[in-house]
């Protein structure tokens, strides 16, 4: 039988250390996921144009494990802004999360606050952040709160500070494959968010976001890793790739990417960014 549990439930619950092999089975293919974020804009600019003298305070909203920070130390973001302090505060509700995040920090982040709490959660005394971003972050958050939660994210920015969300869209894998699972396994569950949705809640929350849609394809010959990389795409390892092959929609899905390598993945992101007004 399929996990119970809302899907903001399931979700923390993969977030734990007994979910790290999962998580390194989703991250086998996930990982593309951040190389193309980072290639898609000039991140290092975006931070030195917000900083406020020599440093700049980042809000890392719904953090995961820190894939997102770590691949721009990786592609050279430290030497990109020279002296610039990048003090950043890690938000999620998964403590484990936040350790791990914190973990693979290195220079030029330092870790300022942690908030072990969702977004729309998060108190109002934590505010004025020259940059607020949530990358691949938001999918578990009820389509029902994520106007708020994008209002809170809005709203911790300091008025001029730059904002980017990275999400995918209705077309894409991650909300494709969550739409077959819930036609097949559990027609109950709370749908993912879209980034079209995410998009709509910007606007209601006073801002009108720039969309740049990226689109790439992950894949992997191993079932095993294909098998990990699908149960977490929608937090649920208790239904085996034999069976998502062989049932309802997700078996229709899958048999329109299967090829002799494998299993091939498309993705379309939208890159959403914005600057609070004053």
């Amino acid at each position: 039988m399929p996990q119970q549990g809302t899907t903001e439930e399931r979700s923390l619950a993969h977030w734990a250390e007994e979910g790290r092999a999962g998580m390194e089975a989703f991250y086998a293919l996930a990982v593309e996921d951040y190389r193309q974020i980072v290639a898609a804009r000039d991140w290092a600019a975006d931070l030195r144009g917000h900083a406020r003298g020599a440093a700049t305070t980042v809000l890392d909203v719904a953090c995961g494990s820190g894939k997102f920070p770590a691949e721009l130390q990786r592609r050279g973001l430290a030497d990109a802004v020279g002296d610039l302090r990048v003090e950043i505060d890690l938000l999620d509700p998964s403590p484990f999360s936040i350790a791990e995040a914190r973990s693979v920090l290195a220079a030029p982040f330092t870790v300022g606050a942690e908030h072990e709490c969702r977004i729309q959660d998060l108190p109002d005394d934590a505010g004025g952040f020259d940059v607020a971003w949530a990358t691949h972050a938001l999918y578990a958050v009820p389509p029902a709160e994520i106007g708020a939660g994008i209002a809170r994210m809005v709203a911790a920015q300091r008025p001029g500070g730059f904002g980017a969300i990275v999400h995918a869209s209705a077309d894409s894998h991650y909300l494709r494959f969550a739409e077959a699972y819930r036609a097949t396994f559990a027609p109950d569950a709370v749908p993912f968010t879209t980034a079209e949705q995410v998009r709509e809640a910007l606007v209601g929350a006073g801002v009108e976001p720039a969309v740049a849609p990226i689109h790439y394809d992950v894949g992997h010959p191993d079932r095993a890793v294909i098998e990990g990389f699908l149960q977490r795409c929608v937090f649920d390892d208790s239904v085996s790739l034999d069976r998502m092959e062989s049932e309802g929609a997700v078996g229709e899905y899958l048999a329109g990417r299967r090829n002799d390598d494998g299993y091939r993945f498309t993705q379309v992101v939208h890159v959403l960014t914005w600057e609070r007004p004053a």
